[in-house]
C-alpha cells in the first residue's frame, strides 16, 4: 500500500506554487484567476470522475478521480488549508456512522 505522504509532498508543493510566476506554474494560475477559476476546475474533474464511473472505466476513474484530489488539493490552498485540515476531519468521523455523522451537522 502505498503511504499518504505524497499527499503532504503535493500540498508543500501547493504551498510553494503560491509564490511562482503564474507564467510558468499552472498551479499559481490558478491562484492568480481566484476561486470561481478553482471551482470551475474542481467541478469539471468532479463530473469527469462521475463519468468515468458510469462509463465503468476503472483506469479512467482512477485518473480522474487524482485529478480531482488534486484541485481539491488546489482549493484548499488558496483557502489557506491543507490535506491535514482534511486528515484530521477523517480521523474525527471514523467510527461515527454515516448517518449520525450527518445528523450531528444538521443541528
Amino acid at each position: 500500500m502505498i503511504d499518504a505522504e505524497v499527499l503532504h509532498r503535493i500540498s508543500d508543493t501547493l504551498a510553494a506554487r503560491k509564490n511562482a510566476s503564474p507564467d510558468t506554474s499552472y498551479v499559481s494560475s490558478l491562484y492568480t484567476k481566484g476561486t470561481e477559476a478553482i471551482c470551475k476546475k474542481v467541478g469539471e474533474e468532479a463530473l469527469e470522475t462521475v463519468m468515468a464511473a458510469k462509463d465503468e472505466d476503472r483506469l479512467h476513474l482512477v485518473r480522474e478521480t487524482c485529478d480531482l484530489w488534486f484541485h481539491s488539493l488546489v482549493l484548499l490552498h488558496h483557502f489557506g488549508l491543507s490535506v491535514d485540515d482534511v486528515l484530521v476531519e477523517f480521523r474525527r468521523r471514523e467510527g461515527i456512522s454515516g448517518i449520525d455523522e450527518k445528523k450531528s451537522r444538521l443541528k
